[in-house]
Formats: structure tokens, sequence, C-alpha cells
């Protein structure tokens, strides 16, 4: 394991145990999966149909071992009992509704059970001593341009809730804020879950912003990793550059290192574990690949970005990455060369 532990000090979950990582197929749940792997532990990874599954054994089992990888199906992670034939001795639960649907109906409830499930699941089992749940930056704050403000890991993202709930028509213009939302609602469920169940294992979140950095594989969800290599590859715009304004990024490696940190050190328990890296806005992301690639035809600067100038402590998540002999933080930098794949 390449964590550092204080001297004589075990980690939470023993090493060469089974971790459960919900939606194993995704951009970040495939790079949990990795690093919990290089840190020495199996993985069983719940997907939604056997073709992402034999997809994800095959990325895994020729870097790692067939016997290193498994995954079960799980086609709705919203019905009663969802997770419960996967429980091992802890729990990654990254999977979520990506859709961007605009109803909160059909978005919002569904996110709640599959997180209150996971937490169910661990219950009945005794085995399982650690759960992380991959939160969001949309869960403490929707980012705003231009404005000066801190916020802390105190607080919720309550605007984004009662601009979802808010009476129809539901239009497209709500998408952002109900993915906020079902975040916000499923953060908020799994500690209330814990204060009143008190089950005999910890709960940790990890709170990341924009993720970029290596794909591990094409055939795997891109998700905010489809941004970047978008503009690499094609030199345009993709639909998330359209929605998502300046905020801070992270690098994808480094979020999947911050989960392995919440399962394992004995340290880290009841917390919730901001992944801000870097602030940025396109316009840097351009800067980056034009060095990178200056003789490829980038579309030229977005006018107007502006800046994220919100303040927080992004100190603890630095140096937790330092306990895996990181540095702290990986640089935007690096994070779009890998991105970009080059």
């Amino acid at each position: 394991m390449n964590y550092t532990l204080p001297p004589n000090t075990s980690p939470a979950i023993p090493l060469d145990s089974t971790v459960l990582v919900t939606g194993i197929s995704g951009y970040i749940g495939s790079h949990v999966a990795d690093q919990l792997l290089l840190a020495g532990y199996r993985v069983r990874g719940t997907v939604r149909d056997e073709a992402k599954g034999k997809t994800v054994r095959e990325l895994f089992a020729g870097k790692y071992g067939e016997d290193r990888i498994s995954t079960v199906i799980v086609a709705d992670m919203s019905v009663p009992g969802a997770f419960d034939k996967a429980c091992v001795s802890a729990i990654a639960h990254v999977a979520s509704d990506l859709s961007f649907l605009p109803d909160p109906n059909a978005i919002i409830p569904g996110v709640i059970a599959g997180a209150i499930n996971a937490l169910s699941a661990a219950a009945k089992e005794p085995a399982v001593k650690r759960v992380v749940f991959t939160s969001s930056s949309t869960a403490i704050l929707t980012a705003r341009v231009n404005e000066e403000f801190t916020f802390t890991t105190s607080d919720w993202n309550d605007a984004a809730v009662e601009e979802a709930w808010a009476p129809p028509p539901y239009g497209p213009e709500r998408s952002f804020a109900v993915y906020a939302a079902s975040k916000t609602q499923a953060e908020r469920a799994m500690w209330e879950f814990m204060r009143e169940k008190k089950p005999g294992f910890v709960l940790n979140a990890v709170l990341p912003n924009f993720n970029m950095g290596i794909i591990l594989s094409d055939k795997l969800s891109l998700s905010s990793g489809g941004a970047v290599k978008t503009i690499y590859d094609k030199c345009e715009f993709g639909r998330l550059v359209e929605i998502l304004g300046p905020q801070w990024m992270v690098d994808v490696q480094d979020t999947g290192r911050l989960h392995v940190a919440a399962l394992i050190d004995p340290d880290v328990e009841g917390q919730r574990i901001l992944a801000f890296a870097h602030p940025f806005n396109w316009n840097d992301v351009l800067a980056c690949l034009r060095k990178l690639a200056p003789e490829r035809p980038f579309p030229a600067d977005i006018e107007g970005q502006g800046r994220d100038l919100s303040r927080l402590d992004n100190g603890p998540g630095a140096e937790l990455l330092r306990k895996f002999g990181r540095s702290g933080w990986t640089s935007m930098e690096e994070s779009v060369k890998n991105n970009a794949g080059l």
C-alpha cells in the first residue's frame, strides 16, 4: 500500500479485502477502482448491464489480474435492497443520475434511494467498516462568477434545492439545479441515516468540483472528462462547455485517491472532504492546449468568461494526498495534458 499511516497503525479496512464500487463504469468510479487496486485492495463494481461489466473486467484484469476485479449487475440502484448481495468490507458509492433531466421527480428521489440503499446494505453486513459517498461541489454551492465569497464544509446548497422543486413547468434551464439538488439531498439523507441508525461503520463524503485528467478507457463513460477531450480532438466546444462556466477543477486521479483515503485512514471519520484544486475557466484550458499542441486550430477564447473568486480551505484534501507521496494537488496543466491523451 502506498498510503502513509502513522507507525503501528492499521488501515481502517484490511489490506487485500474487497471494496464495492458502485458506478464503476463511470469516469470517477473507474478511477476510484483504479486507486483502490493500486493500494492493494480487491474491487467489486456494480454495472447496469453485462456489456459494461465485461469492459470493466477487461480493463482492470489486464493491469492487476483477474482475481482482483469482479462485477455485479445492479440495473436500478433505487430498488430496495439493490446493493444487499454485493456488500463486502467497504463501499464507495459513486453511482448517480447524470441524465440532467429537468424534472426533479424523475431524478432526485432515485438518487436519494440509491444512497440510502448503499447505507442499508452496509448496515446489514457487519464486515463493512467504511462507506464513502461521492457527493459534489454542488452539494455546497453553485458556482458564481466574479463574486467574492467564502464557503466551508458546513454549507449546503439550499438555493439549488429550492430552485429544483419550484412549481413546473420543468424547462431545460432547471437541469443543473436538479442535479445539484439530487447531490445535496442525497448526502444530507445519508448523514441523517447515520445520526438516526448509528450503524457500525464510518461514513465520509468526497465533494469534487470539475474533474479532468486521464481517461482510462474510451469505452467507459467520459462525463466531465469528455469536455477537454472534445476540445482537443475536434477543436470545438462540447455541451459541457456551454453549460458550465468558471469554477474549480480537480484531477480525477486525486479524486480517486481521496476516496481511498476516506476508506482506509483511521483518522478520517465523518468528514466532508473538499476536492477543489484550482479555480479555472475555459480560456485557461485553451491556453494549456495551445501550449501543448500549437499546430492545432483550437477555438478562440470565450469573451467575458469571468472568474470563480470563491475562497475555501482545500488544505485538508491536499494533506491527504501527501500521504500518497504526492506534493499536493495535481496541477491543471498536467490534468489537461493527461485528459487530452498527450
